[in-house]
Order: structure tokens, then C-alpha cells, then sequence
């Protein structure tokens, strides 16, 4: 397997460590952890490796599905890279029927996070079908043209990283169409979906063919617990399983134990301040931009893709620019293919991000 470097993630590891502020964290404050018990007793693995049967059957609930359609993961990065492995090996998952899953192409709708086209591209072929500025709507007649009968999965990150573009039912549902009438899945990365102020249906709720990866990371506040799942058709998941006994093998006991209380009778506060964090910090950042001339298309989630100022070559040049002057990290359009713009991430702790702003704002002048 040869795999691409991870471009900003490189870029972090360079300048994040030495900085005052990170001004491209792409999701939203971490919470404290004494919010929560973080006693789980013994400290072994999670038995069985792919998460505690019940938990997984409450999960599992909200896709109206089984148990057995949920693998619990360590992260969302882990969820997508176990069903590309499992999509893309060459050959159908074990117990695959319908026809589906069968094929190593992935079609990829781009801008978007460096792994979610880099993973698939290392274990089989990938054509990328682009988000076009300023509205980065998604054309499903051009996935139509890009997917074959040796399509195995439709890639898609709903709400969209960097872009922050939610794209309606409609759209989704005639991905998903297409994507049926070529017997491939639909993997939807959904991380930033309860940011929304009206959270669409997921879409392995939606479709039998339909696969859901998301974590406690964007939406939840909860990075450090490392946990995450894929949601989807039972062949699926199955495949899934095998390759995790390869990888992290089971899903983080404190992360379990904290995701337990976080999607239980701790969840509607954590998603209400949440939500509402990020809506306050989505209106300061707009009229930040709008006093300097910068566009961006209106983000759901904590994320946006932003014009570089007049002055600066392109993405990176004024990136540098603003982390050796100022200190503030932000994140490079390069890195999602579109040098013309930077991405801001607004998550962060209030006082930060109004520290980070007036920053930047002294660069641009």
C-alpha cells in the first residue's frame, strides 16, 4: 500500500506546537472532563472488540438498525478507513448480496478531507467529483458520470469539511440512486451533522445501502475520548470487524464510558451549548470577513472556506505569513485542492478566537 502524505496534517505538526493560537481546529471546544465519571473499573478491552453489544444496539437505534450494523471504532478516521478497506479489497465482503460493494472504484466528492480520498486511492481507484465556489453545490448528474459498474462506494462528507456546505435531501437522495443503480454503497462522513440546527436524517437511516461514520469529536466537544462508529448493511460492518483486529482492535475503554453518558441524559446539553457556540462564532467570524472584503459560503459545522486577501499568492503564502507574524495557525486551501482560499476554523473557545481574529486582522491591515 502506498499512501499520500497527510498534507495538513504535516502543516499542523509544523506550526501548531509553537503557536498561540489554532485558528484551523476543525471542530468545535474540547469539554471538560469534569463533566463526566471517568471511572470505567478495570482498565482491559472492550469485550466484544467491537463494542459492548447493548451500547451498540442504543447506537444502533438511531439508524433503525441492529446491533450488528454498528462497529464502534477509535474515531471517525479509524470508521472510514476500516469500510474503505472493507469496500475496496478487491473483492465484495463476505456475505455481500444485492451486488453491492463489489469493485475497488470510489467516487469522491471533493473538497474535502484529505482521507477521505487518500485512504481509498491507496487501496484501489478514485475519480473525484468537485464542489464548485461559491456555493459548492453538488451536481448529481456529474457523480452520475463518474460512477461505473465497478463502483464499489460514493463518497460523501455531508455536512461538508472545509466548505461547511450541507447539501438538501434531494441532492442525497439522487446520490443515492445513482449510486444503487450501480450496486455501490453510499458512505457518508456525518461528524459535524448535530451542528445543525435541524440535523438531517443520517444516511444509514436512509438507505438500505447507505453507510454512516461519525465520532464524539466535532459535534460532541469529546476528541480525547477517541470514539467513533460506522453504521451501515451488516456485510458491511462484518468486513469492518475483520480489519480492526489489524488495527486498534477495540474501540478505547474511557472512551466507551464517556460515550456512554455523552449520547445519554448528558447529550441534548452538550449539542444545545454546542450548537449554539458555534451560531455566536459563525456571526463573528461573518462580520470579521465582511469588513475586509473576504467571502466564504455561510458553514454549517465550525469550518469555512475563505478568500485569500488581495497581496498574498495563494493559500499557503498568507497562512505562513499569518502564523510567523501573528501566531495563529490556519489552514492552507492547498491541502483541500483549492489554493485560492484558506480554511478557518471556528470551534474554539471564545476569547480565542476573538484574539486569533484581531490577529489576523492586523496582517491583512
Amino acid at each position: 500500500m502506498q499512501i499520500a502524505p497527510f498534507g495538513l496534517e504535516r502543516w499542523f505538526d509544523e506550526y501548531e506546537h509553537d503557536a498561540d493560537i489554532m485558528l484551523a481546529e476543525s471542530g468545535i471546544r474540547s469539554l471538560s472532563s469534569d463533566r463526566f465519571d471517568t471511572d470505567p473499573g478495570e482498565l482491559g478491552y472492550v469485550i466484544p472488540t467491537d463494542g459492548d453489544p447493548e451500547f451498540r444496539a442504543d447506537v444502533a437505534a438511531r439508524y433503525d438498525r441492529a446491533a450488528d450494523e454498528v462497529c464502534f471504532t477509535c474515531g471517525t478516521q479509524e470508521a472510514n478507513f476500516l469500510a474503505f478497506l472493507a469496500l475496496l479489497d478487491e473483492t465484495a465482503p463476505d456475505g455481500a448480496d444485492g451486488g453491492f460493494g463489489e469493485g475497488d472504484h470510489a467516487v469522491v466528492v471533493t473538497p474535502t478531507y484529505q482521507a477521505l480520498h487518500a485512504v481509498p486511492e491507496a487501496v484501489g481507484r478514485v475519480s473525484r467529483v468537485p464542489l464548485e465556489p461559491p456555493n459548492w453545490e453538488l451536481n448529481p448528474d456529474a457523480v452520475a458520470e463518474a460512477v461505473t459498474d465497478e463502483t464499489a462506494v460514493v463518497v460523501l462528507n455531508n455536512p461538508n469539511n472545509p466548505t461547511g456546505r450541507y447539501h438538501p435531501p434531494a441532492v442525497v437522495d439522487a446520490i443515492a440512486e445513482v449510486a444503487a443503480d450501480h450496486g455501490a454503497y453510499l458512505l457518508c462522513d456525518e461528524v459535524y451533522r448535530l451542528l445543525a440546527e435541524e440535523p438531517r436524517e443520517p444516511v444509514a437511516k436512509c438507505y438500505d445501502h447507505g453507510i454512516s461514520t461519525t465520532s464524539l469529536t466535532k459535534a460532541y466537544g469529546l476528541a480525547g475520548t477517541r470514539f467513533g462508529w460506522i453504521a451501515g448493511p451488516r456485510e458491511v460492518i462484518e468486513a469492518a470487524v475483520r480489519w480492526k483486529d489489524y488495527t486498534t482492535i477495540s474501540p478505547s475503554i474511557f472512551g466507551q464510558h464517556v460515550a456512554r453518558q455523552a449520547l445519554g441524559d448528558a447529550e441534548d446539553e452538550i449539542i444545545r451549548e454546542n450548537r449554539a457556540l458555534a451560531a455566536d462564532h459563525r456571526d463573528r467570524v461573518a462580520d470579521f470577513l465582511d469588513d475586509r472584503g473576504l467571502e466564504w459560503y455561510d458553514p454549517v459545522g465550525v469550518n469555512g472556506l475563505v478568500t485569500v486577501p488581495d497581496g498574498f499568492e495563494n493559500g499557503k503564502d498568507f497562512c505562513r505569513t499569518v502564523v510567523e507574524e501573528a501566531s495563529v495557525v490556519l489552514a492552507p486551501g492547498e491541502y483541500f485542492g483549492r489554493p485560492e482560499y484558506f480554511r478557518i476554523g471556528f470551534g474554539l473557545p471564545t476569547d480565542e478566537l476573538e484574539e486569533g481574529l484581531a490577529r489576523v486582522g492586523r496582517v491583512i491591515g
